[in-house]
């Protein structure tokens, strides 16, 4: 099964970019050429990610987020890159 990714996606439950089905898949984010295993949420069009800051928590018990822009690929862990697939 081949599917694309979409230009936002979110693991949080709440957020209305969360895709349940999708995440099913193992998801990873290559951003600015390192492979990020932390990422909460990104958008590929605006190029930014969300990641925990540190251990800190919100009002609501959620981990605080901070916002780093830069290039963002995300793909699927169970399929080979197209720059490696060739």
């Amino acid at each position: 099964m081949t599917a694309t990714l979409p230009d936002r996606l979110s693991v949080d439950p709440q957020s209305r970019h969360y895709d349940a089905d999708l995440l099913e898949r193992p998801i990873g984010v290559r951003f600015n050429g390192r492979e990020r295993n932390d990422v909460e949420e990104y958008c590929v069009s605006e190029g930014w990610i969300r990641v925990p800051a540190g251990r800190a928590l919100d009002r609501r018990g959620r981990p605080m987020t901070v916002k780093l822009k830069g290039a963002v690929e995300p793909h699927f862990l169970d399929e080979a890159p197209a720059s490696e697939a060739q």
